[in-house]
């Protein structure tokens, strides 16, 4: 039968010390009573820290701990009040007891690490614990992760929009497009809600800082960064510019779709997906879908040329060259009679200092959307988010673990 000092080596609990302990097999519950040591008499207030020999009072709190084995821990542990000068009376520190809530530390981080591949309602099943009081354990976790790590210092950001329902409508994303996580959410899309971002987030100096910001054509966001980063160089998103591409070849094909008659526009419905997909994305039989096609129709197949063609618009590193094939891009609508595809050709001009910027620094683009897919994906896990700051820290560290979820299913 082990004893008092067993139990106090297997808990190992810094300080402290098993007195008593009581073991229900039939309920598979261990019960253990701790207190602190002798040479443990130093009471650290929780307000300022300072440390006390004589205490106020003490009462007794019951707190689970980790599991042992099959068996349920409950530990119950002395709990000191010290009248502090400062303070008033106040709670005694413990580091094993990071909150009011009754659980240990580390029982929190497992259910933490367990939230960050599981959503929580999986995770509650296997601790037999309610859902809210998981996700509000998580939050804990990820509250004292976040205090802990040190942020590099932000140079180049992201800035894009996420569509939540409609509820909440869009929330503003602004990410590091260096070390590859958001950094901040903000309800609705105005520049507004961007300059927030510049005046709670940032200093002057962190905004002095700021080299390069990727972002899509949306106005508000623009204004802002021209108002508070005016040294900030603005790069266009390519994915969002190529989003305009697929609008315009989508619409060719609308058209074509009412002037064709008969065979020919049987032909045309129902390839959207088709079009909107590249080239050496398709199989063999996708491939010669598209073929048949192009053959009854030349005006889709030039629609779907031009789309191709844009996206190699990146693959340059001098602004000279970029230029050139951006003019010789557009000089093939020549007597093409592609309305769409004209007013993309305006559209790129209108922006193309930001087109251009991608030659003068070089950023990452597929970041943005990387992390709104994580974001996309946590959405869909945990059902949705009403605490903005609980999906912004889970974001977070799905980013800095490259966390993927996983099933978790209570062993039989």
């Amino acid at each position: 039968m082990p004893t008092d000092n067993d139990f106090t080596r297997i808990l190992n609990w810094p300080g402290y010390r098993v007195y008593r302990h009581q073991i229900d097999e039939r309920g598979k519950k261990l019960e253990l009573w701790v207190r602190r040591k002798r040479g443990n008499r130093r009471i650290e207030c929780s307000g300022c820290g300072r440390k006390f020999r004589e205490f106020h009072d003490v009462s007794e709190r019951a707190v689970r701990d980790l599991p042992w084995s099959a068996f349920q821990t409950t530990v119950y542990i002395e709990i000191y009040r010290v009248k502090c000068p400062e303070c008033g009376v106040k709670r005694e520190k413990v580091l094993q007891l990071p909150s009011k809530a009754p659980f240990s530390k580390r029982f929190e981080e497992a259910v933490g690490e367990a939230c960050e591949s599981a959503s929580a309602r999986q995770v509650a099943r296997r601790f037999d614990l309610p859902a809210s009081t998981v996700r509000a354990m998580d939050l804990r976790y990820l509250e004292r992760w976040a205090a802990g790590r040190r942020k590099p210092a932000l140079r180049q950001m992201g800035i894009d929009e996420l569509y939540l329902g409609k509820k909440q409508k869009f929330v503003t994303v602004v990410s590091d497009l260096e070390s590859q996580e958001p950094l901040w959410f903000g309800e609705e899309r105005k520049k507004e809600t961007l300059d927030e971002f510049f005046r709670t987030q940032l200093s002057r100096k962190q905004r002095g800082r700021i080299e390069a910001a990727c972002l899509d054509m949306w106005q508000p966001y623009r204004l802002s960064l021209e108002s508070q980063v005016p040294g900030c160089r603005l790069v266009y998103d390519k994915f969002h510019v190529l989003q305009h591409a697929n609008a315009a070849i989508d619409e060719v094909r609308r058209a074509e779709f009412f002037r064709q008659g008969g065979r020919k526009r049987e032909l045309v419905k129902g390839k959207r997906w088709l079009l909107l997909s590249r080239w050496v994305n398709l199989n063999t039989e996708k491939k010669r879908q598209l073929n048949q096609l192009f053959r009854l129709n030349r005006r889709v197949m030039k629609a779907y040329l031009l789309k191709e063609s844009l996206s190699r618009l990146w693959e340059y590193r001098y602004e000279g060259a970029m230029l050139r094939y951006l003019q010789s891009w557009i000089d093939q609508l020549r007597w093409q009679r592609l309305k769409p595809f004209e007013k993309l050709a305006g559209m790129l001009l209108h922006h193309l200092e930001g087109i251009l910027n991608y030659c003068r620094t070089r950023i990452a683009m597929g970041v943005v959307e990387a992390i709104n897919g994580n974001i996309k994906s946590l959405l869909r896990r945990g059902r949705g988010y009403k605490n903005l700051r609980y999906l912004l820290l889970k974001a977070q560290r799905m980013a800095v673990t490259r966390t993927e979820f996983v099933t978790i299913r209570k062993a039989a």
